[in-house]
């Protein structure tokens, strides 16, 4: 029995089912490379869901990490630290929100972002207390909190969680008429993904970020973005509604703000929105730790300091470019924006699952989506070599596609 078979098995054996990785045990990462249990090393096509977009084990993270942790690692906001307030400064900059408010995962910010809206709808635009409506999108994923499963439209999230909360409405993804319609009185918000990254990189219709901020502020219907796995520069943009000049009233962050080293969250937002909060309203014990803080400093200036947002647009392009050249009569089409790329399969291609698994024995990590899309984030520090050397081997597999062995 080979070290990885014996950690998948044990792993197995006492842990939760509720995912399905790919055979392979990762311990060590550098850069867009990983390996595994047995030294075999792999690419990185996947980057944590963007998390990594620094790369793993970036040497300027990691010593702010080890730096950061020899002073100290967590005050709770019982207590100022030093470090927070260069994080707020950093972030207010970034995304032209005043205002911010720390959490840890993604899922907690968007919850966070709920609560906001919710307040405000109530406390500043005057809906009656618990007529509070949101607007959601079909296909969205924000997390898989009790609340954010209950406006999700795919019924596995759903099954035997209720009872469910209420209070969305959802519309289909990129209809601005659909938006405008499903506006009533009690509307305080509109949360969407500028990108839906798990429902397969689906890119909504040209124009549609910039009319659903038009219809937000004439109705006084707060837009809140979800830029968790599309932000800081994974799209070719610092943050992806920056790309049709669209500025949210509440920003909600994530993945990428930890540089792939710790669960670091935020919400960004308008004065208005945030002086809903008052002391005791809204906290986390680890949220704005000075450890996060520090760490989500070094990632922000790292993104900087190597230009890595306009290294995504034009390595994106390139890689684009390079996937719509396969010749595999496997491949339906591709899409993306910046370094987010879908492969979407055709019918008579198969599952998904035998391709990445093919890939990850060809050397190549990335991971299926909805059975028929092959989605790749790669580290926004791959190079154009390294982009050539992985779609070798994804033409190789394309290629083959019935003659790999299925899954069981």
């Amino acid at each position: 029995m080979t070290l990885t078979t014996e950690i998948i098995n044990k792993t197995d054996s006492i842990g939760a089912h509720n995912y399905k990785p790919l055979p392979v045990v990762l311990v060590r990462g550098e850069g867009v490379w990983v390996w595994d249990a047995e030294d075999r090393k792999y690419m990185d096509m996947l980057s944590a869901y963007s998390a990594l977009s620094q790369g793993h084990g970036h040497p300027k993270i990691i010593d702010a990490l080890t730096a950061q942790a020899k002073r100290i690692t967590l005050t709770s906001r019982a207590f100022h630290n030093d470090q927070l307030q260069q994080l707020y400064e950093r972030l207010v900059k970034l995304t032209g929100l005043p205002r911010v408010l720390p959490m840890n995962t993604g899922a907690e910010a968007v919850e966070t972002a709920l609560k906001a809206a919710r307040r405000w709808g109530q406390r500043v635009k005057g809906v009656p207390a618990g007529k509070q409506e949101i607007i959601v999108c079909t296909d969205n994923f924000h997390g898989r909190t009790i609340s954010i499963i209950s406006f999700s439209s795919d019924a596995e999230y759903q099954d035997g969680f209720g009872p469910l909360t209420p209070g969305f409405r959802i519309i289909p993804y990129g209809d601005a008429q659909a938006l405008e319609e499903a506006i009533t009185e009690n509307t305080v918000g509109f949360l969407m993904e500028p990108i839906q990254g798990e429902a397969g990189i689906n890119i909504p219709p040209d124009g549609f970020l910039r009319e659903a901020a038009r219809i937000c502020k004439e109705h006084n219907v707060l837009l809140m973005m979800d830029e968790i796995q599309t932000g800081f520069g994974r799209t070719g943009k610092m943050f992806c509604c920056h790309h049709e000049d669209v500025q949210p009233d509440v920003m909600i962050l994530g993945k990428a703000l930890g540089g792939g080293v710790l669960p670091v969250s935020a919400i960004c937002a308008t004065e208005e929105v945030m002086q809903v909060f008052d002391p005791g309203s809204h906290g986390s014990t680890f949220g704005g730790n000075p450890l996060g803080a520090a760490v989500a400093c070094a990632a922000i200036d790292v993104l900087l300091e190597e230009d890595l947002v306009a290294r995504s647009a034009e390595l994106g392009e390139y890689l684009m470019e390079r996937l719509r050249q396969l010749e595999s009569p496997y491949i339906d089409h591709v899409r993306g924006k910046g370094l987010l790329v879908g492969i979407v399969l055709k019918k008579e291609a198969g599952n998904a699952r035998r391709y990445s698994e093919a890939l990850m024995k060809a050397g190549m990590l990335c991971k299926e989506t909805h059975d028929h899309i092959l989605r790749m984030a790669p580290p926004l520090v791959i190079t154009r070599e390294e982009i050539d050397w992985a779609v070798e081997r994804l033409d190789g597999v394309l290629r083959e596609g019935h003659n790999l062995n299925e899954t069981k």
